[in-house]
């Protein structure tokens, strides 16, 4: 199997050691299954080969944009994982799972006046700024409030990491970042020297995601530490903090390759280390931001078989219980998955079809061309693998459909972490 928490056991899929037929017919379907046990060693794994390449200083983010509810930053936290934050909406759900605010980095491209100061009333560690009007209006509210509020600023390296278009926020005319190459980080860096109520803590890239090569990681850390340099050697300010975003990649299909977190990491850290000594310059504290690769495998998506449509010298159709609106992830990305027959995970697959949901709309594909048994049926269960990673977080109420629940597993035990919508959630706000 692509991870290492599936098996196959009596024809009956298991997922983090528990039936997959079990938890549908407990809970029902659509639901989401994450596993507990999988987020923390994933968590670990950074953690663990951050600390001991990088140092007691570096450390890793959470990039909470992947899935985030309650439990997801409670886990977090207790491994000891920061927070990446977007939107005031993921730092309140933070605050209210109990999380330490301290340790909050706030991103977004597009923070207006209300996010910024809900951020600094809140407690929010650090902020990653995007642009000039952001520096100023984070100023002025500092000033207001009587605090000097930590940022980075956020760097395009110019890195076109050929990954999908759609995921590539490296390149010069990325909207994210200060593109170095035309001399927008170096002037905004001058800039927030001068204000009195910022504290310039350092820089920030991120090149793109499902990233699987620690060669694009090596060439942002060669970019940035360059500028670090140079902005040293221009200004006479030294950065004491560098965070290299997120993006490392995880296993979808079995075509992807099985990619090692600890020593893609360890190759990072020997670059850093050597290319500072050559530049003169002190090791910056690292960070990263891992968000896909802390939850992706962490998570399934269990459907029920409505109909099978046979269209006899065309194609066939497989239609569930969900679709798009759970996971829009091929709508937007023609994503890859791979599909299990949960309750038949031994028979042969010989049965080619589509696998769609049941959204009004002829572009709700889960996935095109896959493998099924023969045997498919109106009832059976069908498991999408590797859902973890934003599909509850993009889910939407597309045809007035309530949203599913999140149901956790931990050895024995399985819990709601998030309540499925009902009839009424979707009317609430109705006048």
């Amino acid at each position: 199997m692509i991870c290492s928490n599936l098996e196959i056991k009596d024809g009956v899929l298991f997922f983090g050691g528990r039936s997959t037929v079990e938890l549908a017919n407990k809970y029902g379907t659509p639901i989401y299954v994450m596993d507990e046990k999988t987020i923390r060693k994933n968590c670990r794994t950074y953690l663990d080969a951050m600390r001991k390449y990088f140092g007691e200083n570096a450390k890793p983010f959470y990039a909470s944009k992947a899935c985030s509810f309650k439990k997801i930053y409670n886990i977090v936290g207790s491994e000891g994982m920061g927070v990446d934050v977007v939107s005031v909406g993921e730092i309140y759900t933070a605050k209210m799972a109990g999380y330490d605010m301290k340790n909050v980095c706030f991103h977004s491209n597009s923070k207006n006046d209300y996010d910024i100061e809900f951020a600094i009333d809140n407690g929010v560690g650090c902020f990653v700024v995007d642009n000039l009007e952001e520096l100023e209006a984070i100023d002025n509210f500092a000033a207001q409030k009587g605090i000097k509020q930590k940022i980075l600023f956020r760097i395009t390296p110019g890195i076109d990491t050929h990954t999908y278009e759609a995921v590539n926020t490296g390149k010069v005319d990325s909207k994210f970042g200060f593109p170095i190459e035309t001399g927008a980080a170096m002037e905004i860096t001058k800039i927030a020297l001068t204000k009195k109520n910022i504290n310039l803590a350092g820089f920030h890239c991120h090149v793109g995601s499902q990233l699987f090569d620690s060669d694009v990681f090596v060439r942002s850390a060669e970019i940035m530490l360059k500028f670090i340099a140079d902005v040293k050697n221009t200004l006479g300010y030294e950065a004491k903090e560098l965070d290299l975003g997120g993006g490392y990649g995880v296993r979808y299909t079995e075509k992807d390759p099985v990619l090692n977190i600890e020593e893609n990491i360890k190759q990072v850290a020997e670059y850093v280390k050597k290319l500072c000594k050559e530049l003169n310059i002190n090791e910056p504290a690292i960070s990263m931001e891992p968000g896909r690769s802390i939850v992706a495998d962490a998570g399934i998506t269990l459907y029920k078989v409505g109909n099978v449509k046979r269209i006899e010298g065309y194609k066939n159709y497989v239609a569930i219980d969900g679709g798009m609106g759970d996971n829009p992830r091929y709508a937007l990305y023609e994503s890859e998955y791979t599909v299990v027959a949960a309750d038949k995970a031994d028979e042969e697959c010989n049965f080619t079809c589509d696998l769609v949901g049941r959204f009004c709309e002829s572009g709700d594909i889960i996935q095109p061309s896959i493998k099924l048994p023969e045997s498919v049926k109106r009832g059976d269960i069908i498991a999408v693998l590797t859902t973890g990673a934003y599909n509850y977080s993009m889910a939407s109420n597309y045809n007035r459909i309530p949203k599913l629940p999140v149901i956790m597993v931990n050895g024995e035990e399985d819990y709601v972490a998030v309540k499925g919508e009902t009839l009424e959630d979707i009317i609430r706000n109705d006048m």
